[in-house]
């Protein structure tokens, strides 16, 4: 029997898109704590660096930031030349770009009555300009970067691409239906891609975090003025059988594991990292 161990992944080079977030950060401290190189992808490109400065220092690692723009295919295939330059041939990719937008959001939960004299407030008030940017950052922002990224590994015969989904891909909550619709679409792409890569060697598995209070979410769960729980954000946590919002921490170990060795003959899944939400049916 081998030894379990995550040490497969020292050396190895991964990217991560999207980096620069709360989630991405956390799961590059994951990967710097066993010895991978890291480059993050961001369009903001004085962020990125900012953060791969300080993590490397943080770690003791090897970690840069590159600009690119993950709907962008020229800034990918420039971004992978200076990875390649830099960090040499890339053998991981997580696709972790994403997030959401006020005009992709309705205000107001389900119709009422009382709705039907403005109908802004609700799915007939979308902006598509918002959606199709919601839409397009996480489903096309997680295509684009596997079109560019995945070339090294199909060069070598192996590697791992993994994408971060959402619980909303499972049970869409209510005001956000570009997000859940995009992430939906994301797991149904890790599925498709993982049985058109699994002869070439490469995997293909997502995570699906359930609910940690990030950028993209803060405005819809935490009540500005009190700094308190929203009513949408304690109906989250009621309906979490751990009682709590996650911690990105609590990421770290689904995404070795998914990223090492030990899960070789795993690939085309999707693991909530969720404190039960998913098994919760309320009541």
């Amino acid at each position: 029997m081998k030894k379990i161990s995550f040490d497969d992944l020292n050396g190895k080079v991964c990217v991560v898109t999207g980096g620069s977030g709360i989630i991405g950060i956390s799961i590059i401290k994951a990967l710097a704590s066993v010895g991978t190189k890291v480059a993050i992808i961001g369009r903001n490109e004085e962020r990125a660096k900012e953060v791969a400065a300080e993590l490397s220092q943080e770690f003791n690692s090897t970690i840069i930031g590159v600009k690119a723009d993950v709907l962008d295919k020229e800034s990918l295939v420039s971004a992978k030349a200076e990875i390649n330059r830099q960090l040499g041939s890339i053998d991981l990719l997580i696709n972790c770009a994403g997030g959401n937008s006020p005009l992709a959001t309705t205000q107001v939960e389900q119709i009422q009555e009382t709705d039907l004299s403005n109908l802004e407030k609700t799915f007939y008030g979308l902006q598509m300009e918002g959606f199709d940017q919601v839409f397009d950052l996480n489903f096309k922002g997680t295509v684009l970067p596997s079109m560019i990224f995945t070339k090294d590994m199909l060069e070598k015969g192996a590697g791992v691409v993994l994408n971060v989904s959402s619980m909303n891909s499972y049970h869409p909550l209510t005001k956000i239906p570009a997000y859940s619709a995009a992430k939906a679409a994301v797991n149904n792409f890790t599925e498709w891609l993982a049985v058109h890569f699994a002869k070439a060697g490469i995997r293909v598995n997502a995570v699906a975090p359930g609910f940690f209070i990030c950028n993209q979410n803060r405005f819809l769960v935490i009540d500005e003025q009190t700094g308190e729980y929203s009513a949408r954000g304690k109906k989250i946590v009621t309906n979490t059988p751990m009682g709590k919002f996650g911690d990105p921490d609590d990421l770290q170990g689904a995404v070795l594991y998914l990223l090492s060795d030990i899960s070789s003959f795993v690939t085309g899944i999707v693991i909530p990292v969720d404190g039960g939400f998913n098994a919760y049916g309320g009541v």
